[in-house]
């Protein structure tokens, strides 16, 4: 070999080892460090009763981007749910809901398998090793917006459930789907803060 071949042979091997710690790296990255930050020094703040698709909105430790919503009136009732950019255990999404039943309310659901001897409606539902009691069952009128995965407008039949302690179980079905159940948990207000999306 010749001194040219020696020096791009060598400047070929240095390349590599620099892409595979760069590749290395950025793969040790936690997601927390990959997911949406809020605008540098906590920027303007949003109410949760009026999140938009995009804004970022932070739970606890975990941040999280809206990337669609779903408004829901069923008669004088209105509440929304906001599909968040994490996926759960389960493979679904979480989402977080925003209600006034009288009282605020705020919950983080995530996708819970659905056994088939569960069955929506019954008075009691036995979930992930707790025992639910029904609450309510309805149907509402939604509409939707960003990346949600339904028409723009529809309707949604529900069953909710509750447990001690502030846990929630609901089945949903949007349309002629079939039901979808999903537990939640109740959140402290003080615990939710909203970035609005960059210009908002």
């Amino acid at each position: 070999m010749d001194g040219t071949t020696t020096y791009l042979v060598a400047g070929c091997l240095v390349g590599l080892v620099v892409a595979g710690f760069a590749l290395r790296w950025w793969r040790g990255r936690s997601a927390a460090d990959r997911r949406p930050q809020p605008r540098s020094g906590g920027g303007q703040r949003r109410d949760p009763r009026r999140i938009e698709v995009g804004d970022i909105v932070e739970i606890g430790d975990a941040t999280y981007a809206v990337r669609g919503s779903i408004r829901l009136v069923e008669g004088e009732w209105r509440w929304a749910e906001h599909l968040l950019d994490d996926l759960d255990e389960h493979g679904g999404r979480r989402r977080l809901s925003v209600a006034e039943s009288p009282a605020f309310e705020l919950v983080l659901w995530e996708s819970a398998p659905r056994d088939a001897t569960v069955t929506p409606g019954a008075p009691v539902v036995e979930s992930g090793g707790r025992s639910y009691s029904w609450h309510e069952s309805g149907q509402a009128r939604y509409t939707a917006s960003g990346s949600i995965g339904l028409t723009p407008s529809g309707t949604m039949r529900y069953h909710d459930y509750r447990a001690p302690g502030g846990a929630r179980l609901t089945f949903e079905a949007y349309g002629e789907a079939g039901w979808e159940m999903a537990r939640g948990e109740r959140l402290d207000g003080d615990g939710v803060t909203v970035h609005p999306q960059s210009g908002s």
